[in-house]
């Protein structure tokens, strides 16, 4: 008789980061309240503070549920790629664009628009997210550097390029998106982007 009971309380930190997601996609962080987090996870009001004592351990949480483990995957592909870094750095883009369209997106839009008012979640966020994902780059960067497939550039430097018409398409798709259609396909504005960023890295042939 026990054992529905205790399934579901082993699936409720999972059902409340989903529904936490949920809503923070949909109205941000700071219209986001946990007593609502609570109502569409199911659950009483009570229950969501044995789990998470504010909405910043919350959020704090789904960016690691959700967020954390995706750049964990970049970094792994990242690892094992062997042959040309030009694939790499194509493989590695079209996975970050292919989130353009799932609640993750709403994550960096939030905190972009919310980091003013919640510094210390802004700095969470360049700390455990924004600065990992640079010094991804930034080492494949250097491996096509090192490699002689790019030209002598300064990985640092060169890696917010890379980053940021992927994370302003994505901030596009989840914002103003949802709401009117774009002028120009995200996808294709970021194979354009891609292939553009190859073209000015590659090392000059003979």
């Amino acid at each position: 008789m026990t054992a529905p009971r205790t399934r579901r309380k082993d699936s409720r930190p999972g059902e409340i980061l989903a529904a936490a997601l949920a809503l923070f996609a949909e109205r941000g962080f700071a219209a986001t309240r946990l007593d609502d987090v609570a109502r569409r996870a199911g659950i009483a009001k009570g229950t969501i503070y044995l789990y998470f004592q504010t909405k910043e351990d919350l959020f704090r949480a789904v960016v690691r549920h959700d967020l954390i483990p995706a750049i964990a995957r970049l970094e792994e592909t990242a690892r094992v790629h062997q042959g040309p870094i030009a694939e790499l750095l194509r493989a590695l883009i079209g996975a970050i664009a292919a989130q353009g369209d799932t609640e993750i997106a709403a994550i960096p839009r939030l905190v972009l628009a919310e980091a003013g008012n919640f510094p210390t979640l802004a700095r969470f966020y360049a700390e455990e997210v924004a600065g990992r994902g640079l010094a991804l780059f930034a080492g494949v960067i250097a491996r096509g550097v090192a490699s002689g497939e790019f030209r002598p550039v300064a990985p640092e430097a060169v890696a917010p390029l890379v980053v940021a018409p992927v994370l302003l398409m994505m901030l596009a798709r989840a914002s103003i998106g949802r709401h009117a259609a774009l002028p120009r396909d995200p996808l294709a504005v970021l194979a354009a982007h891609t292939e553009i960023l190859l073209r000015g890295l590659a090392a000059e042939g003979p």
